[in-house]
């Protein structure tokens, strides 16, 4: 399985992320972690072209979950998964829980990426998620709609998160179909049933 985790900014997409990875046992790749360097020095401003060769290279695994948005790689990480999980949360469900992330991070001086660590002075920055979240979750759940129902991505199988609350019975489906897979894959290994004669 090669799943990706979508939803605007603090919706908890690298949480449920880790969540699927340590259930099902597949690598974690998370898309801040690869775009954010020291000093936060972003790839995707500063050299695209080495962000998207650090993720295309990542996607070449067999199995993985993936949790961002980024549109420089969306098409290729979109075309090469297998599910897609949408967490399509209310904004009010957002903006508590990004205010919150952001306000511990600042308190805690929680390391994020490559040593780097929120500040109070990042809230007053246009791009900080607590003010992003709010300015794009509109236009992102909007594009995030149309794009799903285009052919490119017709073989995905979605599953669309609109409460917290969702994300057991989320978590079940998948763990049920990797189940499945895992058995397909035994079987397809041994060889043909032998016939009962």
């Amino acid at each position: 399985m090669r799943i990706v985790v979508v939803g605007t900014s603090g919706a908890g997409k690298t949480t449920l992320a880790r969540r699927i990875a340590v259930q099902l046992q597949l690598p974690h790749i998370e898309l801040d972690a690869i775009n954010w360097q020291s000093e936060w020095h972003d790839l995707t401003r500063h050299d695209p072209e080495e962000f998207v060769r650090r993720v295309t290279e990542a996607i070449q695994a067999e199995a993985w979950v993936i949790d961002g948005n980024y549109g420089p790689v969306r098409e290729r990480v979109w075309r090469r998964a297998t599910h897609l999980v949408w967490l399509d949360y209310e904004r009010a469900v957002i903006m508590a829980r990004v205010i919150s992330r952001s306000f511990l991070r600042a308190v805690l001086r929680t390391e994020l990426w490559a040593g780097n660590r929120e500040r109070w002075r990042h809230m007053l920055h246009p791009s900080h998620p607590v003010r992003w979240a709010w300015s794009t979750w509109d236009r992102r759940r909007r594009e995030t709609a149309e794009r799903l129902v285009q052919n490119d991505y017709a073989h995905l199988v979605v599953l669309r998160l609109r409460r917290p609350r969702e994300v057991p019975r989320a978590l079940d489906l998948l763990a049920d179909e990797a189940g499945g897979q895992t058995k397909q894959h035994d079987n397809a290994q041994r060889g043909p049933a032998p016939s009962a004669s």
